[in-house]
């Protein structure tokens, strides 16, 4: 065997990794670059997971769904969406099969690791007012001082008025940060774990330093509450009932000289939840219901009414069935059983500077696609789902059939640590289950990198999906 042969069975044999950009025409390089300009809008305006859900329903209704509420019956066709308190959303499009037959799901996560205000944040320390900050998810608390910081979310007076807060992303607003030691003084600082070098209590939020014009005591703080009375008509007990949260005042753009990746705050999983529910938007005719699920409280766990553990999602379900008039006992679990799901969550890309924690035949790469997750968990696959063989070769199926980009990797080698998705609840349910979302470099921090052409891969890919699952 010459080596032309050779290389040719090499070719034949091999699963080939390579970077998608080599493949790509130019016109396809064209579409890569447009698709991302709109993802990067929609992440400007969509920090938060009631930002998100606000922003999903306006491209919803502009593509013809409307609130299943507003349905006495439901048909082939009809395009409907239900949201959850104003924190997550679940839209279908009804196919031409009974739903008994089975559901085609992707679902992602609108929340992102942050920090919330305390229900009591408000105080003076030495003429400076600061906010107290409760952290959200997993993160890196040094990475959140000395960075601009914005303030969105809502405050709900007892009359139940509701006032939407976004304070930082205007170039006219102020911005909000969380000081640090300078190195000067910082020889003690710098000799703790990293896991101690920012406290979790010492990330307060610094706000004002203009005292009151009068012969008061906490001038300042009440200098700071005059000014949000006056603007918001509230005082320092409706923050009682408030949802405010700080993220980055940094927007989402393009990065590279190239302008081939992403960088923005909350890619985690918004990636994900912006590729599918455009995607979705492409869907007219199918055989089977296609579900996209925007959940909430991912990031601690999917708890609470508005995350995946809560049965909000089953009542979802139920109300297409009660509204085609086919629900009968036990139809749902029947449903479920059927139903298949790519449980859309991002992955951890390999980052060449910390190459060690990862296992480079098993670990996804920027560039190379979308990512597919066998099983997630921690060391002995502890807390995961794990599909099957004959779901993961249907979905290898349609992406290559359809030319999708793919990779298929683990998050990390074993022994180091893990993560998991909200896989594993829907596949409790017994829905074929398996995770599939965009690589990203710098996860969880202020600001995380992504790949346009795996985002675009990730658009196609669902699209796929639902087309031919």
């Amino acid at each position: 065997m010459d080596k032309k042969e050779a290389e040719d069975l090499k070719k034949k044999l091999f699963n080939q990794k390579e970077n998608g950009w080599k493949s790509k025409t130019a016109e396809e390089k064209n579409a890569i670059l447009d698709y991302a300009k709109g993802y990067i809008d929609y992440m400007n305006v969509s920090k938060t997971e009631r930002e998100i859900v606000e922003n999903s329903k306006k491209i919803a209704e502009e593509h013809g769904f409307q609130d299943i509420n507003h349905y006495e019956n439901l048909k082939v066709g009809d395009k409907v969406y239900y949201i959850n308190r104003d924190k997550s959303m679940y839209l279908a499009v009804i196919g031409e099969e009974p739903l008994e037959n089975g559901l085609n799901i992707i679902g992602a996560h609108a929340d992102s690791p942050r920090l919330d205000l305390k229900p009591n944040p408000l105080y003076e320390d030495t003429e400076f007012v600061y906010f107290k900050t409760h952290y959200y998810g997993g993160i890196k608390k040094y990475q959140w001082t000395a960075i601009p910081l914005a303030i969105h979310g809502v405050i709900v007076k007892t009359n139940g008025e509701k006032i939407k807060i976004c304070i930082g992303e205007d170039l006219n607003d102020p911005i909000f940060t969380i000081t640090d030691l300078l190195p000067h003084l910082a020889q003690d600082q710098m000799k703790k774990k990293a896991t101690e070098v920012i406290e979790g209590e010492d990330l307060n939020l610094l706000i004002g330093s203009i005292p009151f014009d009068a012969d008061v005591g906490e001038k300042v703080k009440l200098n700071i509450l005059t000014i949000l009375n006056e603007k918001y008509g509230i005082t320092e007990a409706d923050l009682l009932s408030s949802e405010l949260e700080l993220v980055p005042a940094m927007p989402c753009r393009s990065m590279g000289f190239d302008n081939s990746m992403i960088a923005g705050y909350g890619q985690d999983d918004k990636i994900c939840v912006y590729s599918s529910l455009t995607a979705l938007m492409n869907i007219e005719k199918l055989k089977k219901t296609a579900i996209c699920i925007i959940s909430d409280k991912e990031e601690i766990g999917s708890v609470g009414n508005t995350g995946m553990e809560s049965h909000v999602f089953d009542t979802f379900i139920s109300e297409l069935l009660n509204k085609m008039g086919v629900n009968r006992p036990n139809l749902l679990e029947k449903v479920f059983c059927n139903s298949k799901m790519l449980s859309a969550d991002v992955d951890a890309g390999l980052d060449p500077i910390y190459s060690s924690v990862s296992e480079k035949n098993n670990a996804s790469f920027l560039g190379r696609g979308i990512g597919l997750n066998k099983y997630t968990g921690a060391r002995g696959k502890s807390g995961a789902s794990d599909a099957n063989a004959e779901f993961v070769a249907e979905v290898r199926r349609i992406f290559e059939q359809n030319h999708i980009a793919y990779q298929i990797a683990e998050l990390g080698k074993v022994d180091v640590g893990g993560g998991g998705t909200i896989a594993y609840i829907l596949a409790n349910k017994g829905i074929d289950v398996i995770d599939c979302g965009v690589p990203v470099l710098s996860m969880h921090s202020p600001y995380e990198v992504t790949s346009k052409l795996d985002l675009y891969e990730a658009y196609r890919g669902y699209e796929a999906f639902w087309r031919n699952v």
